[in-house]
């Protein structure tokens, strides 16, 4: 069933994990502009509101004047300098963040062309724990999965067994 509607293993995944913690009947914001994601979130019933594009890094208010209950992070924190700050920064009580685990095979990821797609930081599972403790989360579940590509390579085969993704469920304490 997931396979006709999703275009990847980690948006079903993602989904799965979400649905576990958040009811459709709170509100979300998801931090980063529309993307596929968020349209599935819709689809699934969720009322969702985005950030629109702007620095999370230098520009906080977004997140700051939101009143979502919960706030979802999908491949989003790899992307900041200061991931601390915005986790300090958040109103709701409850979040669901994922993130690209650092895969001792390869370096992290650095677009040549866009600036902004970039991974200033790929965390071990540890580091996001320890991230979500000192910025005042509890983390309530967790889970990973593989990622694997259709390439032919020693890294290709890697990724069938190394985990790639981490996603987290945590409440305010």
């Amino acid at each position: 069933m997931y396979e006709k509607t999703f275009p990847n293993k980690r948006f079903k995944l993602t989904l799965e994990f979400l649905k576990k913690h958040v009811s459709t009947s709170e509100t979300i914001l998801d931090l980063g502009v529309k993307n596929p994601f968020s349209e599935i979130m819709l689809s699934e019933g969720y009322t969702v509101e985005n950030t629109t594009g702007e620095d999370l890094d230098e520009d906080r208010s977004a997140i700051e004047s939101s009143s979502a209950e919960v706030v979802t992070a999908f491949e989003i924190f790899e992307h900041l300098l200061s991931p601390y700050e915005v986790l300090k920064s958040i109103k709701a009580n409850k979040l669901v963040i994922s993130v690209p685990m650092r895969l001792w095979f390869s370096s992290a990821y650095r677009s040549k062309t866009d600036k902004w797609d970039r991974h200033y930081h790929e965390f071990e599972d540890w580091q996001l724990d320890w991230l979500l403790e000192k910025t005042g989360w509890v983390i309530k579940d967790r889970q990973k999965w593989t990622n694997a590509v259709n390439k032919i390579g020693i890294r290709p085969i890697l990724r069938r067994f190394t985990n790639r993704y981490y996603i987290v469920y945590a409440e305010r304490v």
